[in-house]
Order: structure tokens, then C-alpha cells, then sequence
């Protein structure tokens, strides 16, 4: 599903990046872990099309992204793969239902079949009582929940997630893994995510380390 050849990065004179190779079958739950400033999330970034390597080649699903152009990518990032972040990044005057919608509408899905396959998702989540509220009015693992479910809408083949986890205490973070995990034996999604979390890790099909940016073997 995700082939990474030789993965280059720098900010000014810090090289980040220093040749990182990796692969993700479909299906395959990664976690990526390493010390704080390894390079994890900026891994993670490029995976997700969402910053460029400075060299180096990356596949999703067969197609070299690096080969799109800015619309195209725009369109296979929307259509391909989800995002989970550790602060949820949810619309604050929108309902749950309408910031789990949102990526739908975009994607040009009509507005009733958008919320319909919103509300299937939510519901999915444990959330079907929480659709109007606006995330002020939803706990912090209710909020992630969502955007899980705002990840999920467009059925993506792989969704990153960056310290997914992170913000919530154990029991939430307990149930954020045991979704994912859920979410993989129903939809075969790939999933890619960097963690603290030594529990998350260690449920994980395969967990990368990240040092001196490279991955260790």
C-alpha cells in the first residue's frame, strides 16, 4: 500500500531525514515511535502528502505522488487518505455531524447522501446521541471519536494519525485504539501512526523506530 524509497529532509541546515525506506502492506496496522524531534511526524507528513521530501520517491496504492500535480494530489489526499491528529482540528461552529460531513461535500457528494453515510459513521463510533453537538459540548475522546469519523467519510485506504492518542486519558485512549483496530478488520484500512503510547505500540502489527533519522531495523 505505502512504499518510501530514500526519504531526504531538511529545515535550513537540520537534516531531519537521512534515507528512510519503509513499506505498509494494506491492511497492516504501523505504529512509528522514537525520542521527541527523531523525525516522527515529519515522517508522517510526507507519508500523507501533506509536506514534500526534499528527495526521494513515494507510492500510495501505485501511485507516485510526487508525480502529481498540486490539483491531482489535492484530489487523490481527499479521496485516498484520512488524517487523525493529536488535537482533533474540528470546526468549532459546526455540529459533529457537519464536521464529520465535511470532507464528503468536498469530494462533491451530495448533502443528504454526505450526512447519511455521517450519521452511519457516528453511530458506528458510539455517537448517534452527540450528532448536533458542537465540539465544545462533546468530551475530549468524544471529539477525537469524531474525528475519527470525519477521517473515515470518504473511505480512505489509509489514514495517519499523529499521537492520535495523546491528548486523552487512559481509558479513552484505551477505546481510540480498540477503534482503529475495529476499523481495519471492517474496512481493510491501512493505518500509519506515531505514538508515545508503549500499549499502542505493542498492538501494533509492526512498530517502526525512528533514530537519528533513519528507521531502525
Amino acid at each position: 500500500m505505502i512504499v518510501a524509497e530514500n526519504i531526504f529532509k531538511s529545515y535550513g541546515n537540520l537534516q531531519v531525514l537521512k534515507g528512510v525506506n519503509l513499506q505498509v502492506q494494506k491492511g497492516e496496522i504501523v505504529t512509528i515511535v522514537g525520542a521527541s524531534g527523531a523525525g516522527k511526524s515529519t515522517l508522517l507528513h510526507i507519508l500523507g502528502t501533506l509536506d514534500k521530501a526534499d528527495s526521494g520517491k513515494i507510492s500510495i496504492d501505485g501511485e507516485e505522488i510526487q508525480k502529481l500535480s498540486e490539483k491531482k494530489l489535492a484530489q487523490f489526499r481527499n479521496a485516498k487518505i484520512g488524517f487523525v491528529f493529536q488535537f482533533h482540528n474540528l470546526l468549532p461552529e459546526f455540529s459533529a455531524l457537519e464536521n464529520v460531513a465535511l470532507p464528503a461535500l468536498l469530494a462533491g457528494k451530495k448533502t443528504q447522501e454526505a450526512y447519511r453515510e455521517a450519521e452511519k459513521l457516528l453511530d458506528m463510533l458510539g455517537l448517534s446521541e452527540r450528532t448536533k453537538h458542537l465540539p465544545s459540548e462533546l468530551s475530549g475522546g468524544e471529539c477525537q471519536r469524531v474525528a475519527v469519523a470525519r477521517a473515515l467519510i470518504n473511505k480512505p485506504q489509509v489514514i495517519f494519525a499523529d499521537e492520535p492518542s495523546g491528548n486523552l486519558d487512559s481509558r479513552n485512549a484505551e477505546q481510540l485504539h480498540q477503534i482503529f483496530f475495529q476499523i481495519r478488520e471492517q474496512f481493510q484500512t491501512t493505518f500509519v501512526i506515531v505514538t508515545h503510547s508503549h500499549t499502542l505500540a505493542q498492538m501494533a502489527d509492526r512498530s517502526l523506530l525512528i533514530k537519528d533519522g533513519q528507521i531502525q531495523n
